[in-house]
């Protein structure tokens, strides 16, 4: 045999790691959901990097740290929405930022649900019929119809003593005019979190205010920097800060570029689907944030669980905040 060659083939190693054995769960006995979770930490991929961020999750509470969730409308669109409504409500969400996506579908739901679909439709027959489609969820146009009929009397009340508002005065406003246990405003109205979406126009909300000003007020103004002046703010003031960005985009980058004001955030948790090659802030992951200031440095204060949010979200909430 030549020994060059095998050698190559089976190198040997003379060094003795001390991690963890790779080990997942049984299933032996009685079921335990929170000993399945636990055994995430030593089953390797993307079971490992979630039972980081429960743990860093739960750091987050230990440091008493003002927590910020951070969502895109996706994730108001799917079942997510109720739990992110939990997470208010019980108290474990000091400040939320969304998009204007996220705002409009919650004021939808309190009124006319979503609906199941599927993946593999006829997209010129669903738009004769009159059906959006966000992935496997179908929304009937009507919700669109029956917003617009209720933002417009929202928008009589809200600009009738001020013409010129923010978007949290109007995330505020709207959750108090909700009658649903389940809304994300109303729970964040009711617990005084606010909600930023410094985006307010990309969405139906946006359409609607334009011909609102159009045919009622040219004066009427959504104004931003108030409100990113009081994030900035309420960050630095902050001992200790927590970031779980669920998706990317500008909720995401809001919540950590604030922080830069304040040297980093303390913590960071990311679920993200989106790609680093393409260099773009969606598909940053938090070691990328370091670098420019916006997470803290620390060895063990962030990570980046890669799934999408529906099957990993409910997980990180279970085992961190129940």
């Amino acid at each position: 045999m030549d020994e060059d060659s095998h050698e190559q083939v089976v190198p040997g190693s003379d060094e003795e790691l001390n991690t963890p054995d790779v080990q997942g769960y049984e299933f032996r006995g009685e079921f335990d959901f929170h000993d399945l979770l636990d055994s995430y930490a030593t089953t390797g991929f993307q079971a490992t990097q979630l039972a980081e961020a429960i743990d860093i999750a739960k750091q987050m509470q230990e440091a008493n740290a003002t927590i910020y969730l951070t969502c895109t409308s996706n994730i108001i669109s799917s079942g997510l929405r109720e739990i992110v409504a939990s997470l208010i409500r019980r108290g474990y969400i000091d400040v939320l930022i969304t998009t204007s996506g996220g705002l409009t579908e919650d004021v939808i739901k309190t009124a006319h649900p979503f609906k199941m679909g599927e993946w593999d439709a006829d997209e010129a027959a669903l738009r004769e019929r009159g059906i959006n489609r966000l992935g496997n969820i179908f929304v009937p146009s009507d919700r669109y119809v029956w917003l617009e009929e209720f933002l417009y009397e929202f928008f009589d009340e809200f600009f009738a003593e001020e013409s010129v508002r923010t978007p949290t005065a109007f995330a505020y406003e709207l959750g108090e005019a909700l009658d649903d246990e389940n809304s994300v405003l109303k729970q964040a109205a009711e617990h005084e979190v606010p909600v930023y979406c410094p985006a307010l126009t990309d969405a139906e909300v946006g359409n609607f205010l334009y011909y609102y000003r159009q045919q009622h007020d040219a004066k009427i103004d959504i104004k931003l920097l108030d409100d990113y002046e009081r994030l900035i703010e309420g960050g630095m003031d902050a001992d200790t800060t927590g970031l779980i960005a669920v998706g990317d985009g500008v909720p995401k980058h809001h919540a950590i570029m604030t922080n830069l004001f304040r040297g980093g955030a303390d913590y960071a948790v990311y679920i993200s689907t989106g790609m680093e090659g393409d260099g773009s802030l969606s598909g940053a992951p938090p070691n990328e944030a370091v670098s420019w200031g916006k997470i803290k440095a620390e060895e063990t204060n962030y990570t980046q669980v890669q799934a999408e949010a529906t099957l990993v979200f409910p997980l990180l909430v279970a085992g961190a905040f129940s």
